[in-house]
């Protein structure tokens, strides 16, 4: 019941946008939670590859003394990887297009982000 809300939520935030092209609720040690992937993406990759750039961002954002951490974005050529904290032991993990309108989908999975905190 639980990964049916949450996967309500991400149903909810891939629509918001044509521009998002899949979003996932990741545990902060990378296991996957809830995902609207498409097809052949590997949801076991993505929960590392995140944990990874998480941890990364953390320490970063620690070590410059930036505070706590609030979000990553990751910008490649074909698009963009936006992550952002669900509570204490959860990421929000949002791919978009690279014409994406990133301050409206940051916003979106903020609030996204803060319906899943409320499941978990």
């Amino acid at each position: 019941m639980r990964e049916d809300a949450i996967v309500s939520i991400l149903d909810d935030l891939n629509g918001s946008s044509a521009d998002i092209k899949a979003s996932a609720v990741i545990s902060t040690d990378g296991l996957m939670i809830a995902s609207l992937l498409p097809q052949g993406l590997d949801e076991d990759r993505l929960g590392a590859m995140n944990a990874a750039i998480l941890t990364l961002g953390e320490r970063s954002a620690h070590e410059l003394g930036c505070g706590e951490l609030e979000q990553v974005m990751v910008k490649g050529k074909t698009g963009y990887i936006l992550m952002t904290h669900s509570g204490q032991d959860a990421v929000l993990s949002v791919l978009a297009n690279p014409s994406a309108k990133l301050g409206l989908i940051f916003l979106d999975a903020r609030r996204a982000a803060e319906r899943v905190a409320a499941i978990l």
